[in-house]
């Protein structure tokens, strides 16, 4: 690649693909607006004073690159990037860089809530194809890399955020899901149209031999499939489909032209919650597509755990069920996380908002949560919309620390304490698995000792 490429954003994404580029042949300019002592592992890329540019954005003028690797976190709206843009630069994701050159098949999930759990379950599956497989973009470990050295025999599983398909290019995703559709990411996308435009790339170079996998319980989802090239698949959790996977007498099943075959019961699965049924029938659906035979398939979905911080048990203690759902970073997700039980619960929320609003899911707090733990710097905003929705037993908490003592002090016998914030980490943690790790900590520590404040 005989090009000057400017990677914008000197996290793993970006690192990532510093290395990639440089493996390339290319002439490789890092920026980020942190400064180099606030930035993890960027010495290693060995990049001279004048390709590493932290601490601050350059102007596009200064370096005139032929393209633009952005990192997942990036905005658009960034003046380089605009100004690439209006250049007619190309500007490409990372995800884009990463495949552009590798001829496995492409396993791609996207959606607002599910990603993480339904492409571990399919990155599970693949294993039982035999064939060389990997698991990597959203989920936390960078695909450029992760790649290398794969043939047409590898399958590559990606969980694909709608900023990493914001600026794809060529990317054929031979397997594509889109779980759901409920408002996220508003602060960035503007509307829910343009978040489904985003999410919707994920099917834009595939061809007539591949593979869309949607949710027919999802209006927005749903009407996708006419204007689709590649063959479609649906599934439903609620209605049973004459042509597709849904649910039959308790069983997930795959209904073609009026013959069913059964796939696994439900009650043999270890994923708790309706909200789980479409993850494991849209795995499902992407395992058989990948050659897997379906008493493969069950038994692969039986044996699958789940994933850390998504609805995870951290343990029972004094009769307390601890629960990390800390992946809950939207209202939809942390619905379906209160959704998932049956027992009283005392729910620790709270974080960076964004854009979202919180009354719809406070109407599910008031018949589901029997004490409110609010934090963080939407705390105020979502105290209001409980307030305005009748949630009646609502607890401040000065910090994550002193909003875990104090849901444990609300927790009876019997009752669940779930840490599903339904906001991002951003405004205290690095991550949202920093945040789930602490809790694990704190909860695991207070029970072997208080505590200081």
């Amino acid at each position: 690649m005989n090009k000057r490429v400017l990677v914008i954003g000197a996290g793993l994404s970006g690192q990532a693909a510093v290395r990639k580029l440089q493996k390339l042949g290319a002439e490789v300019f890092l920026t980020d607006g942190k400064s180099l002592e606030q930035l993890e592992g960027v010495e290693r890329l060995n990049l001279d004073d004048k390709h590493l540019l932290t601490g601050f954005v350059p102007e596009y003028r200064d370096i005139n690159p032929d393209l633009l690797v952005l990192s997942p976190g990036v905005s658009p709206k960034l003046s380089l990037v605009q100004d690439a843009l209006s250049q007619k630069a190309d500007v490409w994701s990372e995800v884009e860089l990463a495949m552009f050159d590798c001829p496995a098949l492409c396993v791609g999930v996207t959606g607002t809530n599910g990603k993480t759990t339904t492409t571990s379950l399919i990155g599970e599956l693949a294993k039982r194809t035999g064939r060389p497989s990997i698991v990597a973009g959203n989920i936390g470990v960078a695909l450029s890399g992760q790649v290398e050295g794969m043939d047409e025999t590898g399958i590559v599983v990606a969980e694909l955020s709608s900023f990493q398909l914001e600026f794809i290019h060529k990317l054929r995703v031979h397997i594509a899901t889109l779980l759901n559709l409920t408002p996220d990411h508003l602060d960035r996308h503007g509307s829910i149209e343009n978040y489904l435009a985003a999410k919707a790339r994920i099917f834009e170079n595939q061809m007539e031999t591949d593979l869309a996998i949607l949710n027919w319980d999802d209006p927005y989802v749903r009407e996708l499939g006419a204007a689709l090239t590649g063959q479609v698949l649906y599934f439903s959790p609620t209605s049973f489909l004459e042509n597709g996977i849904s649910l039959h007498q308790d069983n997930i099943v795959y209904a073609q032209n009026g013959r069913i075959i059964p796939i696994i019961s439900r009650r043999k699965l270890q994923l708790r919650g309706a909200h789980n049924l479409e993850n494991v029938m849209a795995a499902a659906a992407a395992a058989k597509a990948l050659g897997l035979s379906w008493t493969e398939i069950a038994e692969g979905l039986a044996e699958f755990p789940g994933v850390e911080h998504r609805e995870e048990i951290v343990g029972t203690f004094d009769d307390i069920l601890f629960v990390n759902d800390s992946k809950g970073t939207n209202t939809d997700a942390a619905a379906k996380a209160l959704l998932a039980f049956e027992e009283p619960l005392v729910l620790i929320a709270g974080g960076k908002n964004k854009g979202l609003d919180f009354h719809d899911f406070m109407k599910i707090v008031k018949v589901r949560v029997k004490s409110l733990v609010l934090l963080g710097m939407a705390a105020d905003e979502m105290e209001q919309a409980a307030r305005d929705e009748g949630v009646e037993r609502i607890i401040r908490a000065s910090s994550f620390a002193d909003g875990v003592e104090k849901a444990i002090a609300e927790a009876r016998p019997g009752d669940v304490v779930l840490l599903s914030p339904a906001c991002t980490s951003w405004d205290m943690f690095k991550s949202y698995e920093e945040r789930g790790e602490l809790f694990k900590e704190l909860v695991r520590r207070h029970y072997r000792e208080p505590i200081e404040q």
